[in-house]
């Protein structure tokens, strides 16, 4: 897609969102965004997220604390701490401003008070826009999504976007579906009312997600 020479605003990726696109930038030090819609979308079915025996024996176990949007600026910094990502510091400036404004949050998973997991995204109607997850302990991405799924269904959101599909996220449930069924669902999301706040849920609530795919 061609690159965009304006001006891109918090007010221009809320637009970009509820028409069905999202921001990437090629690379970490690539000055520029460009917009992406995908032929193909990933999501994450609210009713089928699979917990697997080990993720379940994880979180019945704890050991770790969860909250939500208590460091953003931190899971932002940890998504982008890879060798390759499509955070630049134009996003990573943007989506600053969007949890500011109470569109963007984060869900963090802490272990000793260091924060080892977690995720980001945006909120529109009952849509979430995952952005990014990272895990700095094995499988605290696992658990952070986890726990996301949950206060998304207590939320009565409808809609939780992956973007793309990948393995990874495939393993824990989510799908690839046409554009156009997307759009779909992206409209139905905007015309409800949700919002995006704690308490975080319970880990004896986070376990009901095993009942549904066991």
């Amino acid at each position: 897609m061609p690159r965009d020479t304006p001006e891109i605003t918090p007010e221009t990726l809320l637009m970009a969102y509820a028409s069905g696109i999202f921001p990437m930038a090629e690379a970490r030090d690539d000055p520029e965004i460009y917009w992406v819609d995908p032929k193909l979308r990933g999501v994450f079915p609210l009713d089928g997220f699979r917990l697997s025996r080990s993720l379940a024996k994880i979180i019945r176990r704890g050991g770790y604390d969860v909250t939500l949007n208590r460091d953003f600026a931190g899971t932002v910094e940890a998504c982008a701490a890879r060798e390759t990502t499509w955070i630049n510091a134009p996003i990573r400036r943007l989506y600053s401003q969007l949890h500011a404004d109470g569109y963007a949050h984060s869900l963090e998973v802490w272990v000793d008070r260091a924060l080892v997991g977690g995720v980001y995204g945006v909120t529109l109607g009952t849509a979430f826009f995952g952005e990014s997850m990272f895990s700095r302990r094995r499988d605290m991405s696992k658990v952070a999504l986890a726990y996301l799924v949950t206060l998304l269904r207590r939320r009565e959101y409808t809609l939780f976007d992956t973007q793309f599909l990948t393995d990874h996220l495939a393993s824990l449930g989510a799908i690839e579906i046409p554009r156009r069924q997307y759009h779909t669902l992206l409209a139905d999301a905007l015309s409800r009312p949700a919002q995006l706040i704690g308490p975080v849920p319970q880990s004896s609530e986070v376990m009901h997600l095993r009942s549904q795919t066991s």
